[in-house]
């Protein structure tokens, strides 16, 4: 079994945590265990400055942290060992998505890119592991959007020959694949903000890192006007393919909508239509797709029970179920994505985005790092 041990290691948009899977990656392809690793409070401050425009040209800002979230990416994979009792020389390879800082994908740049940080040759030379990394760079250079990147693990996962599927994860963005019972063809695309705004929106007025439960956003109620008002964004009506991410969803969207609606909304009540914006924004991409099936959640939106429960009420007759009802957790699904990611590039696959992400071919995905 050791030949197929492989580790997946992803921080999203949220920032909070660096996610470490343990994978056994032969035919069974499962995960052994999963860990979250708190991103300390100065270095989550540091990303988020990179992130925003007052992290322009900060040069010498962006290799420190860069160096500095290598490192907690390194020593979450040896905590992770430590606990298993297992040698890095068990390892075939570290699949690492680093942190996104900026995403500039084909449609909002001349010249697209997408910038991903924690230094993969740090964490190889610290584990003692070969890493793979800059998985989205050769997606975009082949004129794709380089996300989402999820949907082809979601195939390996998921595809079913007796019911169409949609596979919806929701992090800081949301995104939806389609896997057709009948077609291998996948289909997927970011349909707009996931958690990203809720959080925002909490942080700014209770000083609380996301909104547990939903529980604030079930305090208030939806203003329809308000929500009408969000959904005329353009990005909304884009057709795929598409991606986005915190430079275009984040605190001075918000602010920018409430600067031309100009009326007042209690906080909660914000806090509700941000919510309710989430699920319709999912749900309206969704029935573009398929008349009826199932949606699998995964990510962190999907322990928000008010936003599952708007969700499935949108859906319906959709069946909304969560990915831990088909034994994989929808916390660890992908950091899990990116042990399979790194296996997949050791032994040179072409993987196929041209549907999901408008690249122009098949590709091999990410760079190799050797720890030697």
């Amino acid at each position: 079994m050791s030949s197929q041990l492989y580790i997946g290691l992803m921080s999203g948009t949220s920032m909070d945590a660096v996610d470490c899977v343990l994978a056994d990656l032969s035919d069974s392809m499962q995960v052994i265990d999963f860990i979250n690793v708190d991103i300390p409070a100065s270095l989550k401050q540091n990303i988020l400055d990179l992130c925003q425009e007052s992290g322009e040209n900060q040069i010498k800002a962006l290799g420190e942290t860069d160096i500095a979230l290598g490192k907690l990416f390194a020593s979450s994979v040896i905590s992770l060992l430590e606990k298993n009792q297992i040698n890095a020389e068990q390892i075939q390879a570290i699949g690492s998505h680093g942190q996104t800082i900026r995403h500039q994908p084909p449609g909002q740049s001349d010249n697209p890119f997408s910038i991903q940080i924690a230094d993969p040759n740090t964490i190889a030379a610290l584990t003692g592991i070969t890493t793979v990394a800059d998985f989205r760079k050769k997606d975009i250079a082949l004129g794709g959007q380089g996300a989402p990147l999820l949907p082809a693990f979601h195939q390996r996962l998921f595809k079913s020959t007796e019911t169409d599927r949609i596979i919806l994860n929701i992090g800081g963005m949301a995104n939806i694949t389609l896997l057709r019972k009948d077609d291998n063809q996948i289909k997927g695309f970011d349909t707009g903000p996931g958690n990203i705004l809720l959080d925002s929106w909490i942080q700014n007025n209770l000083n609380q890192n996301f909104d547990s439960n939903g529980d604030w956003a079930a305090s208030g109620e939806f203003n329809s006007e308000l929500l009408e008002f969000m959904l005329d964004d353009p990005y909304f009506s884009t057709p795929p393919p598409k991606s986005t991410g915190r430079e275009y969803f984040n605190k001075k969207w918000i602010d920018k909508v409430f600067n031309d609606y100009a009326k007042e909304i209690s906080p909660q009540d914000v806090q509700a239509t941000l919510c309710e914006l989430t699920a319709i924004s999912i749900a309206q991409e969704i029935k573009k797709l398929i008349e009826i099936g199932e949606v699998i959640v995964c990510g962190g939106g999907a322990r928000n029970k008010h936003l599952i429960k708007s969700l499935t009420t949108q859906l319906n007759p959709f069946k909304v179920s969560s990915s831990n009802n088909y034994d994989v957790d929808s916390d660890a699904l992908e950091a899990f994505a990116f042990a399979w990611f790194a296996k997949q590039t050791l032994q040179k696959n072409l993987i196929d985005f041209t549907s999901i992400t408008g690249s122009s071919r098949p590709h091999i995905m990410g760079g190799i790092y050797y720890p030697n």
